[in-house]
């Protein structure tokens, strides 16, 4: 097997290398990669490997900046010490995500895995096809919220959402009973966490269920406001550049 490993702290990429080399000597490493840049130059000029080990957070920003500038054909297992990217990791090529510091028992469960769906697609071992399996294992998306309440806290399922904003960078859950919680995630964070065949980010303030829409129009320069069935005041744009995306994402 030809391993990549990208990895910007040196003696985590030489501890992976030990185990890797203890877990199967067969394990080739082609190659150690500390940036972003040094990755999407690498994959610029090599032949894809049959896996990579990738961190999360690398010297020059984040690792899913060499998804956006490159095509990955690679299964790829994310080694980091942070949780929270752990849904945006399973929507690009991941087979597994370990959080630091990684023990060799849960390298070897990865890459048993990583075997396990190998041995689906032979006798052909086409990565692209081993890529688009890892895709369809599916992303668990979030299902609820624990929010504190007073001296104590309440439990809010996703499926009564109507719509999210975000205001004086405070962000809110709108509810089907006309209830307003607010939360600590930001806007980012909850389009990542929810499901985007249900959820939409309309714009920088507004994320919108498919549950809620009541209408779609045609509004100025392009845009389209949407309106909802229970919040009918709520002012909602798309802007003409996103005008396409919601289309599409209505029309599925």
């Amino acid at each position: 097997m030809r391993l990549l490993i990208i990895e910007d702290e040196i003696h985590n990429a030489n501890r992976l290398q030990l185990m890797l080399k203890e877990l199967d000597p067969e394990i080739t490493v082609v190659g150690i990669l500390e940036s972003v840049a040094d990755s999407i130059e690498w994959f610029d000029q090599q032949d894809a490997p049959d896996l990579i080990l990738m961190d999360v957070r690398l010297a020059d920003g984040l690792c899913f900046e060499i998804f956006s500038a490159r095509t990955i054909t690679a299964p790829v297992i994310f080694t980091t010490a942070y949780d929270e990217y752990a849904i945006r990791a399973f929507k690009v090529n991941s087979i597994d995500y370990l959080l630091k510091p990684i023990h060799k028992t849960e390298l070897a469960a990865a890459l048993a895995k990583y075997q396990q769906i190998l041995d689906i697609i032979q006798p052909d071992p086409d990565i692209s096809n081993l890529v688009e399996i890892i895709k369809k294992q599916g992303v668990a998306y979030r299902s609820r919220f624990l929010v504190q309440v007073n001296d104590g806290y309440k439990t809010i399922v996703v499926k009564d959402i109507d719509y999210i904003y975000s205001e004086f960078k405070i962000t809110h859950l709108v509810l089907q009973n006309n209830g307003v919680q607010p939360v600590s995630y930001t806007m980012d964070e909850l389009e990542e966490q929810l499901d985007p065949e249900v959820f939409f980010r309309a714009n920088r303030q507004h994320i919108i269920s498919i549950n809620s829409i009541k209408g779609i129009h045609n509004f100025f320069n392009g845009k389209l406001k949407v309106t909802l069935i229970k919040h009918p005041a709520a002012e909602i744009l798309i802007s003409r550049e996103k005008a396409a995306a919601f289309k599409q994402w209505l029309d599925r």
